[in-house]
């Protein structure tokens, strides 16, 4: 397959998807904008694509709890469909307001008999983040991430912060390989706060299924796709790219192997 398609799905206060569809084209893919609306009425509408991608921003105002009504769409009228996608071998990717609802619909870890094993809770500052911070990656089978050691990028959000039900949960889901991202300082080491800027367990900023396919992560990879989004690119001299941008080439790429 040459060039890959990818649907960025809009909600309601999803405000991001513009951007998300600008670095996909920047990667290569062709790009749709498609309202949630849409895929219920027809989720067949998703076996035009090869990457789904559910963006950041306050889908339907984060009304009960952030991404929780987007995620209760999912789960009791996608649900088939988006397993479907998955289990084709196709990538789903959810940035911040997306991760979060990609955890609350159960497509990252889901649920035991007991309900949720994590979620993402109000950040431990009490206040919306809104800094620049320094992720260390551990790929595993995550395509998203495939070469890519470090990213520097931006996170905008108030509720980032992991948390699992138990803490073998945490620890179960760094074994099993789907802790793929986690917060660290510029030098690469772990701490707490602003370095990690929500309070999250084990410092985790993003995690992928069994699969490696479907990824979350609460950073912005989107906002730093060219050199001069970076705060401090005069001082530190012009880059050919943002690091970002490797994240869409990735998904892309994938799909040309």
């Amino acid at each position: 397959m040459a060039t890959p398609h990818v649907l960025v799905l809009r909600a309601p206060g999803a405000n991001c998807d513009e951007e998300a569809a600008f670095a996909f084209e920047l990667a290569g893919a062709t790009v749709e904008r498609i309202h949630v609306n849409a895929v219920r009425e027809n989720p067949r509408k998703l076996q035009s694509a090869q990457i789904l991608a559910v963006p950041g921003g306050f889908s339907y105002g984060d009304d009960v709890a952030a991404g929780k009504v987007l995620a209760l769409q999912f789960r009791h009228f996608l649900s088939d469909a988006l397993r479907q996608f998955r289990d084709d071998e196709k990538l789903i990717l959810g940035i911040c307001n997306g991760f979060q609802t990609l955890l609350k619909a159960g497509l990252l870890i889901p649920p035991d008999e007991d309900g949720p094993l994590a979620t993402l809770g109000f950040n431990e500052s009490g206040k919306f983040e809104d800094r620049w911070v320094h992720l260390q990656a551990t790929p595993g089978r995550c395509p998203f991430l495939k070469g890519i050691d470090r990213l520097h990028v931006p996170v905008a959000h108030g509720e980032g912060n992991f948390v699992c039900r138990k803490e073998y949960i945490v620890r179960g889901l760094s074994q099993a390989g789907q802790v793929v991202l986690r917060y660290a300082s510029a030098d690469g080491r772990r701490g707490g706060y602003p370095v990690n800027p929500n309070g999250s367990q084990d410092d985790i900023a993003g995690v992928c299924d069994v699969t490696g396919r479907v990824l979350g992560l609460m950073p912005h990879p989107e906002r730093h796709i060219f050199p001069t989004q970076h705060p401090q690119w005069t001082r530190h001299g012009l880059k050919p790219e943002g690091e970002g941008l490797q994240v869409f080439r990735n998904a892309v790429e994938f799909f040309k192997e």
